[in-house]
């Protein structure tokens, strides 16, 4: 056997297999021998089929199959041998396999198209400064979390007539009968001030009149009624009419102890002060998630933007439309190629970190990670000690479900957290402390 490596330029090259007889030639025979043991033909006795017969039925279709695994094991192994940075699967040149005489051939040639990534470098120092914003929770906060939890803890009744701030359900429809929804839910207290008045006064099967780009500030809101994307609820006009079917009205909840047990559980705080600290401290935590959120993402941006990777895009190309059983498309690929590359480059830049620096995670880390999970879904630590020495055994059918997708999902969950960390407390993190409206205009500056 002969394996070459036909380099085109730094990004793409040509593997060429050269593959004669008695490369093959033993296995070949090995699996003639193992169908004439196990082939049940009529005519002969089981296990007494001629090896000769066993040829001229399967030959083909054997040789076929033991070549094919032949050139997988050693094309893998010329690659990881010679340490080739490949993006992808070797993929076959269609005009050389188009070729082949199964038939009468005893000598083969293979070529394969790769992708290669040149080796890079990345600057991950002090010298790397990126900003990070910090959410404070002030009192407005805190105030308007402890109305929407008074809110949702709150007895609900259902007036004859509506007032402000009460639930409508019913029936929403435009005029040319292109959209009808049943049972819509509308807070009216979310929507516009100046289109409120039409939603006081209502009574079960009243309807109203409606332009439905004016009735919400916040499109999220008008995506949430009508079912549909952001983007497509910016995109919403034209008149629209409402029949009320219900009425609803929440009394807010007293704040005592019933309400401190409902929202945290029994005992979890006795008095006042104890609960407002805690609405403090939960939403501290939201909002720290947020902050380093949005900080992973410059982090994402900055080493994409400053780390200079050549991608073999044509060969990408061909690849991803070569392996998508018709998926991809020239359409799909204009639309999503910047997408997936911008994708692949962080990867490439993770997995050189991960590398460089030794970052690992084991097979014990991913099921310890397993279980934490399953006792924070199953009622936390009280459930462990009950469970016992079965926790191990449903972390175990956990991790092997999905044909073992859980355990990859959790292992890359890991091990990026891992690369992140690393990343973050090797660079310069400047903090600058915003509120949340800040937080959130900086986050929609940014968009890509």
């Amino acid at each position: 056997m002969e394996i070459t490596l036909d380099k085109k330029n730094a990004t793409e090259g040509l593997i060429k297999v050269k593959l004669n007889q008695g490369d093959y030639k033993s296995k070949v025979d090995e699996k003639i021998r193992d169908y004439a043991r196990k082939a049940n033909i009529k005519g002969f006795r089981p296990g007494k089929v001629p090896n000769g017969v066993i040829r001229r039925m399967f030959g083909k279709s054997i040789l076929v199959e033991e070549i094919n695994q032949l050139l997988s094991t050693k094309l893998n192994e010329y690659i990881r041998d010679n340490k080739l940075r490949i993006i992808g699967d070797p993929l076959p040149v269609a005009d050389s396999a188009n070729v082949i005489d199964w038939e009468n051939q005893k000598d083969f040639e293979f070529d394969y198209q790769i992708g290669l990534v040149d080796d890079f470098t990345y600057e991950l120092s002090p010298k790397v400064k990126i900003k990070s914003y910090p959410i404070e929770v002030d009192n407005k906060v805190i105030d308007e979390t402890l109305t929407d939890l008074k809110k949702r803890f709150g007895k609900v009744n259902y007036p004859e007539t509506s007032e402000a701030g009460d639930n409508l359900i019913g029936e929403l429809s435009n005029e040319d009968a292109s959209f009808k929804k049943e049972a819509v839910f509308i807070q009216t207290d979310k929507i516009s001030k100046k289109e409120q008045k039409k939603f006081i006064g209502l009574k079960k099967e009243d309807t109203v009149s409606l332009d439905i780009e004016k009735i919400f500030e916040d499109s999220a809101d008008l995506a949430q009624v009508l079912d549909t994307s952001l983007e497509e609820a910016k995109q919403a006009k034209g008149k629209y009419t409402l029949k009320v079917a219900t009425i609803s009205r929440t009394e807010p909840a007293e704040i005592n102890q019933e309400l401190f047990d409902r929202v945290f559980g029994k005992d979890a705080v006795k008095n006042e002060e104890e609960f407002i600290q805690k609405i403090k401290e939960t939403i501290a935590g939201n909002y720290q998630r947020e902050t380093e959120h949005f900080l992973e993402h410059h982090v994402e941006d900055h080493f994409i933007s400053n780390t200079k990777i050549n991608l073999p895009e044509g060969f990408l190309k061909t690849w991803l439309k070569a392996t998508s059983e018709g998926q991809v498309t020239d359409e799909i690929l204009a639309k999503e190629f910047d997408a997936y590359t911008r994708n692949l480059k962080w990867d490439l830049i993770k997995n050189k970190i991960a590398e460089d620096n030794k970052i690992q995670v084991d097979a014990e880390e991913v099921k310890s990670k397993a279980k934490e999970m399953i006792i924070a879904q199953f009622g936390g630590p009280a459930i462990a000690s009950q469970l016992g020495e079965r926790l191990d055994a449903i972390a175990d059918n956990y991790l092997s479900n999905e044909n073992g997708q859980n355990f990859m999902k959790l292992y890359n969950q890991l091990r990026n957290e891992r690369i992140m960390k690393h990343i973050k407390e090797n660079i310069s993190v400047n903090e600058k402390k915003v509120s949340l409206e800040e937080f959130k205009k900086i986050v929609e500056e940014h968009r890509h």
